[in-house]
């Protein structure tokens, strides 16, 4: 492999940049279609335009698929050809977002100088725009790239239920992941942590409770207990977090409370702490022997660690970087990203390498057009190296 030169790296930056405008386009056109996770019609809406969309600014693929996700947004696999035989880099991009539909009305896509606003645009919209333009001037430099697999999917925010599958057999034989989440603050992540999702349901004995308490069995009681139990198994020098969020029960003040709920998230840093965690749960037990509890849920995302193959990937898109005149950094986050599960089955994984900007899920969510170009520039550059 020859490595590329900060010439032909500059050069794929310029091309780039000479194309703002209809880079722009392109993300007004993309932001203006409302894609909320829940809303299955818009979403195949979207995806039929995504599908006219990277025909007509990359090609018919070499072989695409497009697999129904139920009540979910359905999931398209595009194979494109590269340079030698090798296996595919895995493309990973999610095209579903938090915002409901009439968002738009009262917050359209707008750009003010290097700052572009719009529902979805940081989370993650303009990770594809971002990656469409790098493609595209690999192509019109006649600069080698892998082989690559490009993957969307419309139920990333709502844990991937339908496209997880599809993910983890994408990312079977693929040489390394790379994920177009935003940045964090223009870091690659690196790590990423575990998310659990758990409810736990008291059932205990219903009573009055001023004439005959004793009688019952309180599943309040039951469920405050457990709170602080759970509440202990923080621990934030393992990168450990437990939060009771909700909790619900009983009937009324003056009856000893029959049922209760309380609603879990657990981030994990490790598989040994995911380990930890699923033991404490286990383990869990009445106080009162008349009360019964029953734990529901699991684990939505595995722990994406930052294996020696990431450690590797991100040095050579570090060496990348630097030739385009960037000091990239990496991190670890809290949130997760589809990137865990590839990363579960030992690939390694790159996750940020989309829009510099902020405000993921928030009304001042942005990104920055100067960003679009570098990261645009970064992400060709690393697929040229990685040819």
């Amino acid at each position: 492999m020859t490595a590329a030169t900060p010439a032909g790296d500059a050069q794929l930056r310029d091309w780039i940049d000479g194309h703002r405008a209809e880079l722009l386009a392109d993300l007004s056109a993309y932001v203006s279609l409302e894609t909320p996770s829940h809303d299955k019609a818009l979403l195949d809406a979207a995806l039929d335009w995504l599908d006219g969309y990277l025909a007509s600014r990359l090609g018919a693929p070499a072989a695409t698929r497009r697999t129904g996700g139920g009540a979910y947004g359905d999931i398209r696999v595009n194979d494109y050809p590269g340079d030698g035989a090798g296996a595919p880099v895995l493309l990973l991009a999610h095209y579903d977002t938090v915002w409901p539909a009439g968002t738009l009305a009262g917050w359209p896509f707008t750009v003010e100088g290097d700052r572009v606003t719009g529902p979805g645009v940081f989370d993650m919209k303009a990770g594809l725009v971002q990656l469409v333009w790098a493609l595209r001037a690999l192509d019109a430099a006649g600069l080698p790239r892998p082989p690559l697999r490009l993957l969307l999917n419309g139920d990333e925010e709502i844990g991937s239920p339908a496209s997880r599958p599809l993910i983890e057999q994408a990312a079977g034989d693929a040489a390394a992941v790379l994920v177009f989440e935003a940045s964090a603050d223009g870091a690659l992540k690196t790590e990423r942590k575990g998310v659990g999702i758990f409810r736990l349901e008291f059932t205990g004995v219903e009573a009055h409770a001023g004439l005959e308490p004793a009688k019952g069995a309180s599943a309040i009681d039951e469920l405050a207990r457990a709170v602080r139990s759970l509440h202990d198994l923080t621990d934030l020098e393992t990168g450990t977090t437990v939060n009771v969020g909700v909790v619900s029960g009983g009937t009324g003040a003056n009856v000893v409370a029959g049922t209760a709920r309380a609603d879990v998230d657990v981030r994990v840093a490790s598989q040994a702490e995911a380990a930890r965690v699923d033991a404490a749960l286990a383990g869990l037990r009445p106080h009162d022997p008349r009360a019964a509890l029953a734990v529901r849920g699991g684990w939505n995302r595995p722990v994406m660690e930052r294996t020696p193959g990431t450690a590797r990937l991100f040095g050579q898109a570090r060496e990348v970087a630097a030739r385009l005149g960037l000091d990239l950094r990496e991190c670890s986050v809290g949130g997760a990203s589809d990137g865990n599960f590839a990363a579960a089955l030992g690939r390694p994984v790159l996750d940020g390498l989309g829009a510099v900007g902020a405000g993921a899920h928030a009304r001042h969510e942005h990104v920055s057009v100067d960003g679009m170009i570098e990261r645009s520039a970064l992400t060709a550059a690393l697929l040229r190296a990685m040819a």
